[in-house]
Parts: C-alpha cells; sequence; structure tokens
C-alpha cells in the first residue's frame, strides 16, 4: 500500500469508528467543512444551504432542473402591475413547532433578510439595489412589490427562507425552525448535524426518517467512506479520488472560481496590472489534472447557463511575455508594481483548493508579482471577501467560489460588482447603470443588457481575473437512488432520497 493509501486508511479507521451501519430509513453525508452558522438566511453559502435549504427551511417558489419554476410555499402567482406581485400561498402548513404559516411569516421574514442589526446573505446577495415591500391581502394571499419593478420577482422568491415570525428578529437563530419536511434537532460542533423527518410535513412523509451531517476535510477520506458503507453520500469530491462510475456522479455545478481583486489600492488600481494577472495564468493547464476535465474557461461571474451570458467573449490566453511587459510599462509610469499582494484562499472550499492555489500563486510570481499567499477558514477568509473588507493590509487578491443556479444574473451582479454591493471590489457608476438597466428588463432586451454588461467587466474594467466554470464530483453510496444535478453543490434535498 502506497504511503497516501495508508494515510488514508489509518484518518478513515480512527474518524469513523463508532459509526453504526446505516439503517434502511437513514442517511449519513459526509462534508467538507463545518457550518459556521445554522441561519437559513445565510443558506445561500452552499454550505449551509446543502442542510438547511428546502430541508428544514422552505421558499415560496422553486427552481427546478429541467421543469423551471415551481411552487413551494406559494401555490400560484400573479403579477399585478407597478411591480407588485399577488402569491397564493398554501393553505394548512405549520411550522416544525407546531405553529401555522401564514402571510405574516413571509412579511417578518422579507424584511428580516434586510435588517440592519446583522447582514443576512440572502437578502446582501440577491435583493441589493431594490426595495421590496410585503403586504398581506388575505388569509393566505400576500403581495410584494419591488422598486425598481422587478420582472423576475417569482424567481427572486425562491430565495427567501421563510421564518415563523416569532424568530429573533436581530440575530441569528442557533435552532432553526421551519415549514421544510425535516426538524433541526442537533448540531454538536466538531462532530455532527442531525436532522429528523416530520409526521406532520404538508408534502407527505419523505422516505428518508433521519440524516446525520459529518465533517471530513479530506476529499479521499469522504470518498473512502462512502466506499466502506460508512456514509451515504460524500458532495465534492475530487477528481482524484472519483474513480468509480458505478458510485460517482460528475456534472456541472454551477459554480464560478474567480480571483476578486481590490481595484481601490496599488498597484490592483491599475488596469494594465490586472491585465497582467489574467494573462500570467495558464488557465487550461489545470483542467484534467488537478481540476476534472470538462472544467471551463470562464469569461463572466455566472454560468454559460444564465441568460445574458456573453458566448463571445474569448478568455485571457496565457502569454507570460505580454504579462511581464505590462508590468514593466506599468513601472514606468511610477505604479508600485514590487508591492506586496495578500493572496487569500479558502480552505476547503472545493476539491484541490490548496494545490490550485499555490500553482496559481506560482504563475504570477513567474511573471513578477510580489505575491503572498494564505490559506484560511470560512470565518476569517468572509472578513476578506465580504464588507466591512479588512483593512491596513495593502492590495489584497481574493479567492472565492460563487454558485449561480437560479438562471439569471440577477442573482450575482450587483453584490458582486454595485458600488453598494456586499462583495464588490469596483467602484464604477457606469457599471451601477448597466447592472440597474438588464436587472429592469425582460426578454431579448434583458438578455442584451446582460451581455453588455458582461463585457463591460470583462474588457474594460478588467474588474476580476476569472478562472473557471466548474465541474462537481460526488459519491452515492449504491443503496440509495439519488442523482447530484447542477443545484447539489448548493442544496441537498433529502426528500429527493429514495432507497433501492
Amino acid at each position: 500500500m502506497s504511503p497516501r493509501l495508508s494515510r488514508v486508511a489509518a484518518i478513515l479507521m480512527a474518524t469513523t469508528a463508532g459509526f453504526a451501519a446505516s439503517a434502511q430509513d437513514a442517511v449519513t453525508i459526509v462534508l467538507s467543512e463545518e457550518l459556521e452558522n445554522v441561519e437559513p438566511c445565510m443558506a445561500s453559502k452552499s454550505n449551509i444551504g446543502r442542510v438547511i435549504l428546502q430541508n428544514v427551511s422552505e421558499t415560496l417558489t422553486e427552481l427546478v432542473p429541467g421543469s423551471g419554476l415551481q411552487p413551494r410555499l406559494a401555490e400560484s402567482w400573479e403579477d399585478m402591475g407597478g411591480g407588485t406581485w399577488r402569491f397564493h400561498l398554501r393553505k394548512d402548513v405549520t411550522f416544525s413547532d407546531g405553529t401555522a404559516f401564514d402571510p405574516g411569516d413571509v412579511v417578518f421574514s422579507l424584511a428580516r433578510n434586510k435588517s440592519d442589526k446583522f447582514v443576512c446573505e440572502i437578502g446582501a446577495k440577491y435583493y441589493g439595489g431594490m426595495e421590496l415591500s410585503a403586504k398581506v391581502v388575505g388569509d393566505s394571499t400576500i403581495d410584494i412589490t419591488s422598486d425598481p419593478a422587478q420582472p423576475i420577482l417569482p424567481l427572486l422568491m425562491s430565495t427567501l427562507t421563510v421564518l415563523p415570525s416569532e424568530a429573533n428578529p436581530d440575530a441569528f437563530v442557533d435552532l432553526p425552525v421551519g415549514t421544510g419536511p425535516y426538524t433541526f434537532d442537533e448540531y454538536n460542533r466538531g462532530e455532527n448535524i442531525k436532522l429528523s423527518a416530520r409526521d406532520d410535513y404538508w408534502g407527505g412523509a419523505p422516505t428518508v426518517k433521519t440524516a446525520t451531517y459529518v465533517f471530513r476535510s479530506e476529499s479521499a477520506v469522504r470518498a473512502a467512506m462512502v466506499a466502506a458503507g460508512e456514509a451515504d453520500i460524500a458532495p465534492n469530491i475530487a477528481l482524484q479520488d472519483a474513480t468509480d462510475p458505478a458510485t460517482d456522479y460528475s456534472y456541472p455545478n454551477s459554480e464560478t472560481v474567480y480571483m476578486r481583486l481590490d481595484t481601490q489600492t496599488a498597484p490592483l488600481d491599475d488596469v494594465r496590472v490586472r491585465q497582467a494577472l489574467n494573462l500570467a495564468v495558464d488557465k487550461e493547464a489545470f483542467v484534467g489534472t488537478i481540476l476534472a476535465p470538462g472544467t471551463l474557461l470562464a469569461t463572466g461571474m455566472t454560468p454559460p447557463s444564465t441568460i445574458g451570458y456573453n458566448h463571445d467573449l474569448q478568455p485571457y490566453p496565457y502569454d507570460l511575455e505580454k504579462a511581464k511587459a505590462l508590468l514593466e510599462e506599468a513601472r514606468a509610469d511610477g505604479v508600485p508594481v514590487d508591492t506586496e499582494i495578500l493572496v487569500i484562499g479558502r480552505l476547503e472550499n472545493f476539491a484541490n483548493v490548496t494545490e490550485t492555489m499555490e500553482a496559481l500563486t506560482a504563475m504570477w510570481q513567474d511573471a513578477g508579482f510580489n505575491v503572498n499567499l494564505q490559506m484560511v477558514e470560512t470565518a476569517e477568509w468572509n472578513e476578506y471577501y465580504s464588507k466591512p473588507f479588512v483593512t491596513g493590509k495593502g492590495p489584497i487578491i481574493v479567492e472565492a467560489q460563487h454558485d449561480n443556479a437560479n438562471g439569471d444574473p440577477v442573482f450575482s451582479m450587483f453584490f458582486k460588482y454595485a458600488c453598494d454591493g456586499a462583495q464588490s471590489g469596483v467602484c464604477d457608476t457606469k457599471l451601477d447603470e448597466r447592472i440597474a438597466a438588464a436587472t429592469a428588463a425582460t426578454g431579448d432586451q434583458r438578455e442584451g443588457l446582460w451581455e453588455d454588461t458582461f463585457a463591460y467587466v470583462f474588457n474594460d474594467l478588467v474588474a476580476d481575473v476569472f478562472l473557471w466554470h466548474m465541474v462537481g464530483f460526488t459519491r452515492v453510496n449504491e443503496r440509495l437512488d439519488f442523482q447530484p444535478t447542477i443545484r447539489t453543490n448548493s442544496e441537498l434535498q433529502l426528500s429527493q432520497i429514495e432507497f433501492k
């Protein structure tokens, strides 16, 4: 046995000791990273969404791959004009604590997502640049109004996780209560999370009765746990561990890996430096080696499946000499290109992320950049990634992976690029205007405006270093009847799992 396999076997034996064989109606899911919190309004973060979204907390609508927008807590909806949409809610729905679901819970949840007491990522991500208000108009009817008008408001409501109005309005919850098919039973930090099926769920009892989530950072360990029958599903395993065609599924996972640039701080405030950063990366060299075959080179923040994705844009070619020349040109004009640039990577963000970041920063060093790579845990990484940003550390580049499985750039562009965007490294009034115009448009005009906006970000601003649209691998125990989809990286609905 090789040293690497010996080490994996030793870790597997140590970390899975005590796991009983899974019961017929129970599943164990092994995740790559722990959840920093279990707050439903943070479920747009993939590590939280895999546990909470549609399992514990449900949304008004749901975007289903292959089927489009479907009812969830809302049975139907209609455009009332003037930016207002009327939603007809399901009756006889209860939360897991036994309280009845009603329109007031939607009003509360929407307001809480935009609270000034704390930052809800769903509100910051998806509702930026607009004002949303809700009004109860009947026992099971609610009007939601957006200003400016949002023609895709029903799609936006596929992101609104609904909490009972009795929840804390001013802080994250520690024990989420939702209308979903499962109750959140316990979170033993460093060990596991446990959910159990509800007998009184409005949609019927799911086949999986209990679910246990455990955390193992090494991809090889997670894959081996499924192979050994100690776990049932291991999302986000690495290319080198996806070796069994009977259990390993690959799929485009709606994630875009990119490097967010601090365009306000020298030398990153010079467009030639940003161009050089793009030209110095041999993106194709990663594909099929440490990243999966089929990984696509990116030119924008959203995957090609979104409307308005600009297919005419071509990725920056790998041109080390041109990158060096641009740096020298900037240096001659007084740009401090020798300044140390802090590069922040997120541990376990995706399979082989550390190896990817080490190779990428080595390429930048070859081009003449003075870069200092630091790989950090999620909580520390978020201090660099979301506003208010860390200050006093000079120019910063942040590695990130952004998920957009919702089909429209509105779920990405404001909070990534607007001046007031929660994760924006740029501030450009022309770009703000473009985002606002595309967000308000419909049909072919909407698609065209988004295409132009993507081109402006890529060609004119050179706002980021776009890298790849990712391919995911998930290992699934052969006893399960479950096939991962483009949404598996951001949500994993237990009610969709059956047993063979």
